[in-house]
């Protein structure tokens, strides 16, 4: 039985089985990795991003945003089979939430292809995007959210900053530096990452706080741990499972393990 196999052994319908996924399950569809080798950062300075920076210079900081937005959403992305793989285990019953770091709302295009009826904003309630989603857009004053495309197609045209019909400035739907985790968001984590048998990290370095802390919660709590990543982690010797592969690969595996 291989690493894979056992991991699914511990997976069944009873069981609350919870992941967590992380940029490295998003860059085999292509979106740009923040950081490492050719990352955005190496493109963009990150201190041109943060929430300070939003507040006390909102015209400055879209039109550099715009630039970023491009570099990120320059290409159609589309979901990879590691990303259906876990719409899949959670249609059948053998996943109850996918916590992610990422902001590309692939999950949420898994999650809708594979739906009876698209739900708003292509997102399944039991994914929590943890950092946001930076394809919406929202109004600091008004909290109203919306499609991300026209405000920036407005922004790219020379209203900089957007504002909403109530006149509050549009914000990308995103955590910027320097901004706090939405607490509803991040408090569920917790919650779900304390309540699971089974927790998976997936494609994440689990370096980022404060999501690199839900598997020691998970761990804390007896749960069993698998971590599926390329690279080592900081969680690697506290996990039941590690395995070293392509997400791509890896994910499907497990799912048709079940």
């Amino acid at each position: 039985m291989d690493d894979l196999e056992r991991l699914a052994a511990e997976i069944d319908r009873d069981a609350t089985v919870v992941a967590l996924t992380g940029a490295g399950i998003s860059a085999p569809s292509g979106v740009p990795t923040f950081r490492g080798d050719d990352g955005v950062w190496d493109h963009f300075d990150e201190g041109q991003f943060t929430y300070g920076r939003f507040r006390s210079d909102p015209a400055g900081f879209w039109e550099d945003r715009i630039e970023l937005q491009r570099e990120l959403f320059g290409d159609d992305y589309e979901p990879n089979a590691a990303h259906e793989a876990l719409t899949e285990m959670e249609q059948e019953g053998y996943l109850d939430a996918i916590l992610t770091q990422n902001t590309d709302g692939l999950h949420g295009d898994a999650a809708a292809a594979v739906a009876d009826d698209e739900l708003e904003n292509g997102a399944d309630a039991t994914i929590l995007e943890l950092h946001g989603n930076a394809r919406q857009v929202r109004c600091i004053d008004c909290g109203r959210r919306r499609d991300g495309d026209p405000i920036f197609e407005r922004a790219a045209k020379g209203e900089r900053p957007p504002t909403c019909d109530c006149d509050g400035i549009y914000k990308p739907d995103v955590v910027l530096f320097g901004e706090q985790l939405p607490g509803a968001a991040i408090q569920r984590a917790r919650t779900l990452a304390r309540e699971s048998d089974v927790f998976l990290a997936i494609g994440s370095s689990l370096v980022v706080e404060p999501a690199a802390s839900l598997p020691h919660l998970a761990v804390s709590s007896d749960a069993t741990v698998g971590v599926v990543n390329l690279e080592s982690t900081p969680v690697d010797d506290a996990a039941d499972v590690v395995c070293r592969a392509d997400v791509t690969e890896a994910v499907p595996r497990l799912q048709s393990s079940l």
